[in-house]
């Protein structure tokens, strides 16, 4: 097993085009470490110079303690699972599995060791003997998988392996990924652009935008502490929500202005971040998850000073829980997702997650709940969280 190091990595295309900036990733051994970020962010370009497969421009690539920069892929020790799966269709599965071992000129009772076991694994045993032809996508895509397994490569580079299956099956592979790698050990970089994905599966998460690096960490402290307005958006769903406001200190505390009404701020949240008193009367950036908007009526303890009044636009109710869309008048706040735009656009300014008990319906008068101590802040000028 190694690491894999990414030091100040650039590319630059011959037409100029820069499409990664100084590129610092440092993934331990063992790590499973997903890319992720909207369309054309970087995050394929990357993972396929690591894989040799694009050239690095500037900055040096290590794979365990060895500079990769000049190194043919099939020399680098790793192996790569590719989105369409790239399996040969007139070859069996067991043939599939093993090619890479007969090109080594790998003996063969070795060979077959090591299909069976990997077959074994990923629970195709009794489809040794089929063509690809005769496989559902989900089997498809462990022929991808066992083909990467019997290498025992240093690291498995994964480029949005999941993402011509089915919903259903997608929620299921990216389990039995995430719990093989787990089994293996073998570190892993995988890209993604579906962020639900990303959360689920890494054990830290690397968030792109136009070929730069904007934040790195585990699923859950993204979430909790995104370092500007970009990552707190893109991490989550529905997406955060977004506004203009004005923060103002008095003698008991602070409040957040949104448009034509006030929330009092809790003093948890004031406390956590003492950059907020600089921008006292100041335009921020107010954000607010789905998840700590809720039907006032469903609260049962006093709320006044943290409620909001609007009038419900549409519901989409889920069963376990209910999204409700309602308009605010504070202006809203693009998150500079380039494929959350044109989505944006069309709908309601807000989105809540209420208790599926919640009685809202279409076009109702509705007061709603703020949880102010989950409330996030990001300066105004460069998108960057107060802390």
């Amino acid at each position: 097993m190694a690491t894999v190091t990414l030091d100040k990595v650039n590319k630059v295309y011959e037409n100029g085009f820069h499409a990664i900036h100084d590129l610092d990733l440092n993934i331990a051994d063992k790590e499973f470490l997903v890319l992720v970020g909207p369309s054309g962010c970087g995050k394929s370009t990357a993972l396929r110079m690591i894989a040799g497969l694009e050239t690095v421009t500037g900055g040096e690539m290590r794979i365990g303690d060895k500079v990769v920069n000049d190194v043919e892929p099939k020399d680098r020790d790793i192996a790569m699972v590719f989105q369409n799966y790239a399996l040969y269709p007139h070859m069996s599965v067991y043939d599939n599995i093993g090619f890479a071992l007969k090109l080594a000129k790998v003996p063969k009772e070795e060979i077959d060791r090591r299909v069976r076991q990997a077959s074994k694994i990923l629970e195709l045993d009794a489809n040794l003997d089929r063509k690809p032809g005769q496989l559902s996508g989900g089997q498809r895509q462990r022929v991808a998988m066992g083909r990467a397994i019997v290498r025992q490569p240093a690291a498995f580079l994964m480029d949005e392996p999941l993402s011509n299956l089915d919903a259903k099956l997608r929620v299921q592979m990216r389990a039995e990924i995430a719990g093989l790698q787990r089994e293996l050990g073998v570190t892993t970089v995988y890209v993604t652009h579906d962020q639900v994905e990303a959360m689920t599966m890494g054990d830290r998460v690397a968030v792109l935008k136009d070929g730069y690096l904007q934040q790195v960490d585990t699923p859950q402290n993204l979430y909790d502490r995104p370092d500007n307005v970009f990552v707190g958006a893109f991490i989550g769903s529905p997406s955060m929500n977004l506004y203009e406001g004005v923060v103002a200190f008095d003698g008991e505390g602070a409040s957040v202005q949104l448009g034509s009404q006030s929330l009092r701020l809790d003093a948890s949240s004031v406390a956590s971040r003492p950059g907020l008193k600089a921008h006292d009367g100041k335009p921020v950036i107010v954000g607010i998850r789905p998840e700590d908007f809720e039907d006032a009526a469903m609260i049962d303890h006093d709320t006044t000073g943290k409620q909001l009044t609007s009038t419900v636009s549409l519901i989409e109710a889920l069963g376990s829980e209910i999204m409700v869309h309602f308009d605010l008048d504070a202006r809203r706040v693009d998150s500079g997702d380039p494929d959350a735009i044109e989505e944006q656009d069309k709908a309601a300014n807000s989105v809540g997650r209420f208790h599926p008990r919640s009685r809202v319906r279409m076009r109702d008068d509705v007061t709603i709940a703020v949880s102010t101590e989950n409330m996030h802040f990001f300066d105004f000028g460069d998108h960057q969280a107060i802390r």
